[in-house]
């Protein structure tokens, strides 16, 4: 593993990504906010040996390092998934490779199902805390003590601070955002009714197929972390209409905007 991960940063140090103090995860039909970074460096995940690439529509399977607000930022165009057959201690190979890189505050964002009756298709959510259903953690395995303890503390993944600083410049700048809990299953299908029925019960606002292997990995080596889910449908059960993932990009591209200016707010302002 370590192995990777150093040819990872070797990789990125080559194109100029050896100082960034901020990292970007971008989910389902967000990946095009890498773009308007200026002075873009790429590095392809498939020319890191041993780096999982993945084959979901939409993830253009790259580092990009650039600038924004004169600041430095590493973005993961894509990401990995469960569901595609990677156990998830690979899942948490970009995390750890923006901790060795420097990286100390992370935006992850992701496409969700909305559970909450409340939401509605294009809700942005800032994550508050999460429940992992997918059968799976990051951390199994032998630790990697270079990176944090063996029985990490997880009561403060979604850095408290940020958060509260964050819905206040959303506030003030005339963006909605809600606050909720974020709910990982293993995927590919999407849920039952049955199971949406079970996770609002025990407290989710949103369900999705990602991003808790890549925020547990952060809190481990101490990475302080925002995350937003764009509801991009609502979840099985409470429409009477099937689930397709083209729903889902086709309210990322609706939301793009909005989306945009909320990420330009957490660059510009929060982090």
């Amino acid at each position: 593993m370590l192995e990777i991960i150093n040819a990872a940063v070797s990789k990125l140090k080559a194109v100029g990504g050896e100082s960034p103090r901020i990292g970007l995860i971008l989910g389902s039909g967000l990946g095009d906010y890498a773009e308007t970074l200026d002075n873009k460096r790429f590095v392809n995940y498939a020319d890191i040996e041993g780096y999982p690439v993945s084959e979901v529509h939409g993830h253009k399977n790259r580092f990009v390092v650039g600038e924004k607000y004169g600041k430095t930022v590493i973005a993961m165009q894509g990401r990995f998934h469960y569901y595609e057959g990677y156990p998830q201690n690979l899942l948490a190979l970009g995390v750890r490779t923006m901790k060795k890189l420097g990286v100390e505050k992370l935006l992850v964002t992701n496409a969700a199902g909305g559970v909450n009756l409340d939401y509605k298709p294009g809700t942005l959510m800032l994550i508050s805390d999460h429940i992992n259903l997918s059968g799976g953690n990051p951390l199994i395995g032998k630790n990697l003590d270079e990176f944090g303890l063996r029985f990490p503390d997880q009561s403060n993944v979604y850095d408290k601070e940020l958060r509260s600083r964050l819905k206040a410049l959303a506030g003030e700048n005339g963006i909605e955002l809600a606050e909720g809990v974020y709910l990982m299953m293993s995927g590919p299908c999407y849920e039952t009714p049955a199971e949406i029925r079970m996770a609002r019960i025990i407290g989710a606002d949103a369900v999705g197929m990602s991003t808790i292997p890549e925020t547990m990995t952060a809190s481990h080596c101490g990475i302080k972390v925002v995350g937003i889910s764009l509801i991009t449908n609502m979840a099985a059960g409470i429409l009477d209409q099937p689930l397709s993932h083209e729903e889902v990009n086709e309210t990322a591209a609706i939301s793009a905007k909005r989306f945009t200016a909320l990420v330009n707010l957490i660059l510009e302002k929060l982090f």
